[in-house]
């Protein structure tokens, strides 16, 4: 769990970080600047980048020493890096991704228009272009796009002893190496050596008797999320990634994963107000608004269904105008009360917990729910009404609005995020406006409608 005393630090360091870098600046010392930031780490550097205007940032990369370029390019968001890759050619390019791994120079790569990316591919050591095109041979939301290559793999034949030599033949293990992957002679994926038993076994014995082969490797093309859920249900620092011929190809690490689960968390904040994850909080005017305007002219479009609706029943409001005081107050419980159901749907849904087995009683479950509490807050509603307006028989209307629209609503919050899944759209995105759409259409129409057969 962690320390909201220490977030907050961490928080106010980088801040105060940042404060301090914008003063050297303005003052017109770069050099002081070039040393602060060779004092950080490339994670600093990149959120000192992150938490900058664009012009800015263009200043402090060029003040970065090129030793910690290509750490620091990995470390920023997609839309950051392609505004710094904007401004280098072909040669800079090459150069700043040496010695990253293929899945993080692939992942960089996957930023570039599809020239330049085969120009930089091109001007890459035959070695280096393989690794890479091997990870961008698969889509980059697969465990294939976020593979490294970069693996250490031994026969099941060899003793531990033969093993622990060639490994001190190697200058440094990859990073995060926790087991070495054990291979036939034609490289299909039969275990893994972990690093402890290595060492702490006799070295007479030979791999076989030690590795451990109750593992499942990860096939190539599963889903990124996918791959989450298990490294979360495991506890795995690494994972083996296999072909469909179960040969091995690469491995998955801890760090690959946090930065899928912190994606996915930003997809589903994001989608919440139809933006991208990748939303650059200091993008240019020019980029924000026409991707803030589309969505806004969707919730345009069922702002205006919700108005046609009640114009429709406007000579009943004109007669009683308690009307035109109490409805927003059902379309609101309803779209407090579906978001609930919605929330908990997509949730579950994202952690692959509701399938065609489950979703009945889910949905049972959700309606039950929304009955009771459409009872209990459409009584309490309607004491306030009768006492308010006193007339009971406004009362009586809204009680019989608010248990449709929360039972509605209930409903609509199961429903939507299963069939737009099925439509191949993003619950996440789509669900919020779905919502409130029928949540507002049928809670207008409920009360404005009672209301009209009532006092027609």
């Amino acid at each position: 769990m962690v320390n909201p005393t220490t977030n907050t630090d961490f928080t106010f360091r980088a801040q105060k970080q940042l404060g301090e870098l914008y003063a050297a600046l303005d003052s017109g010392t770069g050099r002081e600047v070039q040393q602060m930031l060779a004092s950080l780490s490339p994670q600093s550097i990149a959120q000192l980048l992150e938490s900058s205007p664009p012009h800015i940032r263009q200043v402090l990369w060029k003040l970065i020493d090129q030793d910690v370029e290509g750490e620091v390019l990995q470390e920023l968001p997609d839309e950051v890096q392609s505004q710094i890759l904007s401004t280098m050619d072909t040669k800079e390019m090459v150069t700043i991704m040496e010695g990253l791994n293929a899945d993080d120079v692939a992942d960089i790569l996957q930023q570039l228009p599809e020239r330049v990316m085969a120009e930089v591919l091109s001007a890459m050591s035959e070695s280096d272009r393989k690794r890479v095109e091997s990870v961008l041979a698969y889509d980059e939301e697969t465990a294939g796009g976020l593979m490294d290559t970069e693996i250490v793999s031994v026969r099941p034949n060899l003793t531990l002893d033969v093993v622990l030599r060639y490994l001190r033949r190697h200058d440094q293990l990859p990073e995060s190496t926790d087991n070495l992957f054990v291979v036939t002679r034609k490289d299909r994926f039969i275990g893994l050596l972990p690093l402890t038993k290595l060492l702490t076994t006799d070295p007479s014995v030979t791999v076989r008797e030690v590795m451990v082969t109750d593992v499942d490797p990860i096939p190539a093309d599963m889903p990124d999320d996918e791959v989450a859920r298990l490294f979360t249900k495991y506890d795995w620092v690494t994972a083996p990634v296999v072909d469909q011929h179960k040969r091995l190809l690469g491995r998955i690490t801890i760090d690959d994963v946090v930065d899928v689960i912190r994606e996915d968390a930003d997809h589903s904040l994001m989608s919440l107000a139809g933006l991208d994850e990748e939303e650059d909080t200091f993008a240019t005017v020019a980029r924000t608004a026409p991707r803030r305007a589309i969505w806004l002219g969707v919730n345009l479009l069922t702002a205006l269904l919700a108005s046609w609706v009640i114009n429709l029943f406007q000579g009943t409001i004109d007669k009683v105008v308690a009307l035109a005081v109490l409805m927003p107050i059902v379309a609101s419980m309803g779209g407090v009360a579906g978001s609930q159901t919605l929330t908990v749907v997509i949730r579950g849904m994202a952690l692959g917990q509701i399938g065609k087995s489950n979703l009945g009683w889910l949905l049972s479950r959700e309606l039950a729910s929304g009955a009771l509490n459409a009872i209990l807050w459409s009584a309490v509603l309607g004491a306030i009404t009768a006492l308010w307006f006193g007339d009971h028989r406004i009362a009586w209307i809204i009680i019989a609005a608010m248990v449709i629209n929360l039972i509605t609503a209930a409903l609509a919050g199961a429903i939507l995020p299963v069939t737009l899944r099925a439509m191949r759209i993003d619950p996440a995105l789509a669900g919020g406006v779905a919502l409130t759409t029928v949540t507002d259409v049928v809670g207008f129409m409920s009360f404005l409608g009672l209301a009209t057969l009532y006092f027609a």
